[in-house]
């Protein structure tokens, strides 16, 4: 059993930064993959991002690619998304996941923990 909590995100300018960070807890939380979703009002979970647990590549949306970036530090069993130049097109609920399967990137119904979510709203 993993637990995921969020914290991060809020009210920022077109162009701005915000750094969502995610942190599980559980005695192997740190084997996991770990995965960003956002979700717009009205539209479905999109993946933004994951990683490894052992690191190596990270593949990103391409609506996000070159702005957004995705670390870990598993000595503290956190994943980080940091968040450059964003867009209004940015704004949703965004969720961090986990996961143990092998399949990489894993699709969205195989992660099987998630984030309660927070929300990134990017003014105009």
């Amino acid at each position: 059993q993993v637990q995921l909590v969020q914290s991060g995100g809020g009210l920022v300018q077109a162009g701005g930064s915000l750094r969502l960070s995610c942190a599980a807890s559980g005695r192997t939380a740190n084997r996991y993959n770990m995965g960003w979703f956002r979700q717009a009002p009205g539209k479905e979970r999109e993946f933004v991002s994951a990683i490894r647990w052992s690191g190596g590549f990270t593949p990103y949306a391409d609506s996000v690619k070159g702005r957004f970036t995705i670390s870990r530090d598993n000595a503290k069993n956190t994943v980080f998304l940091q968040m450059n130049s964003l867009k209004p097109e940015d704004t949703a609920v965004y969720y961090c996941a986990a996961t143990d399967r092998d399949r990489w990137p894993p699709a969205l119904y195989e992660y099987d923990y998630w984030g309660q979510g927070t929300q990134v709203t990017v003014s105009s």
